[in-house]
This record gives C-alpha cells, structure tokens and sequence, in this order.
C-alpha cells in the first residue's frame, strides 16, 4: 500500500508551532486558535521542534503548552479527519504516533503546562510529557473521542492506561466523560496543580530546577529514558538498561562533580554533561 502524497508546506502557511529557549528550557508552543486543534502541518511542525529542542546543547528541559488560557489543545482539527479519506486518516495516525513517540523518548525532561481544556488528542499530546501541570480552574480533560465513533488513536488507550490503570482507563474512555483537573491529579493523570496567578513564571521555576548548575541535567534525562524504556520491557532487561545508563553516567563530568561536591561537603556546580 502505498503512503498517500500530503502536499508540502509553503511559505504562506503560518507557525503553528512556536519555538523559544529561555534558561535552558525550550518552549514549544501550540498554536492554532481558538482550540489549538492540530492538522498533519502542526505535527510536522511539532515533530520539528522535538529535534530541535533534543539535539539543541543548550537545552536541558522541555515544555510543551498551548498558545492563550483556554485550550492546551482540543485534539485533531475534526474537519482535517472528516475530509480525508481512510488512507489519510491511517497514516496521520501513525505519524502523529511517531511524533509523541519521539517526544516521550526524548532524553530531556518534558513538561506539559496544561493551561485551559485539553481533551482528545491533546490529552494524547500531554500524556507524552514526564510532568503534567495544570492551571487551576482552567479546564477539563478528557477522551471523549467514543462520541465520534472512534478510539483515541494517538496512543491514548495505552498511555491513559499506563498512568491509572486498566478498569479506570476503560471507564473513562468508554463513556467519555471529562473531568477537572483536581480528579485528574487524584487518579494520576496530572501531577501538580498551580494557581493561576503567573501560572508560566511558576512553570519557568519549576522547569529551572532541572537545569545546570542546580541538577545534574545528564543524570535526569537518563532517570528518564531508564523508566519510559525499562517500563515497557522485562524486568531483567529494565535492569539492563538501568546499568548501561548508570554507566554511561559514571564516565561523566557531573558524576565525577556529585561525588567530588559530596565528600567535599559543598554544593555541586554541574555543567549538564
């Protein structure tokens, strides 16, 4: 079968995804108002701002949020999907999968700053981050997508069930109901709630922490990328891939720094690598 031709991009098309790095921390951003809805263009957009930031020295840390306070982002642009024929739906699908993919596997922290609704596959979209923070009283989330006649098909099933569990995922997903932040926090799906009152300076903050010279950025992407690989293989081989990230870390500066720092009895100045 052969993979249907998508045009290319032009130069009249506009951003729909943002790209900005502040200390350390690469912002990306979605923009598509009023919902943020994403196309097959703000995928590749998105999928070229993830290896922008992955391959990027100077970043340590990712967010991901949605432009404005009332949607994170409300999914797939619903009349992109009803105007495209099967084949096209398909391989959207699979290209959208391999975007978050690449986004989950990214050895960067990744924080989803969820300011506003976010349902259907912007919850998929969330769900790819490590850290989800939410502005409180912003929003719901949700997959309501059962009320299309459709599965959440950008990994929503499989990564909704990996974070509250089976009976719950089902139930949620079945019936498609949304639900406010503060459930989501109490079942897993978010980790922090944050007043509204400079939610992004809070975000900034938090996201800071993980930067040189406070964390030893090496040592946090590789407790990451040893829990999204070792978590979906055998027990034995997440031990394995425990080891050769602990090792890969033991060869680093900022190990040698931790150590030296520790028996000094001084703070570490890390350096990221």
């Amino acid at each position: 079968m052969a993979e249907p031709t998508v045009a290319e991009p032009t130069t009249e098309q506009r951003t729909l995804v943002h790209y900005e790095v502040r200390d350390g921390v690469a912002y990306i951003t979605l923009d598509d108002p009023p919902a943020n809805t994403y196309t097959h263009e703000m995928m590749r957009q998105l999928d070229d701002a993830i290896l922008k930031a992955r391959f990027d020295k100077d970043v340590y840390v990712i967010v991901v949020k949605g432009e404005g306070d009332k949607f994170f982002c409300a999914g797939a642009n619903i009349n992109m999907l009803k105007s495209s024929d099967p084949y096209f739906k398909y391989y959207f699908c699979l290209h959208a999968n391999e975007t978050l993919n690449r986004l989950e596997q990214t050895p960067k922290l990744v924080i989803a700053a969820l300011e506003g609704h976010t349902v259907g596959g912007g919850l998929e979209i969330a769900m790819a981050a490590d850290i989800l923070i939410a502005k409180k009283g912003s929003g719901k989330v949700g997959l309501p997508e059962v009320s299309l006649g459709v599965l959440p098909g950008t990994g929503g099933t499989q990564r909704l069930a990996r974070r509250v569990g089976k009976s719950l995922s089902i139930d949620l997903m079945v019936t498609g109901r949304l639900i406010d932040f503060e459930e989501a926090m109490r079942i897993g799906i978010v980790n922090y709630i944050y007043e509204p009152d400079n939610f992004l300076g809070q975000i900034h903050e938090y996201a800071k922490q993980f930067c040189p010279p406070n964390k030893a950025a090496k040592a946090v992407g590789r407790i990451k990328r040893s829990v999204q690989s070792g978590a979906e293989v055998p027990f034995e081989s997440g031990l394995a891939i425990e080891r050769e990230l602990q090792q890969q870390l033991f060869e680093s500066p900022d190990a040698r720094e931790g150590l030296d720092a520790y028996i000094s009895k001084r703070k570490p100045e890390f350096r990221g690598y």
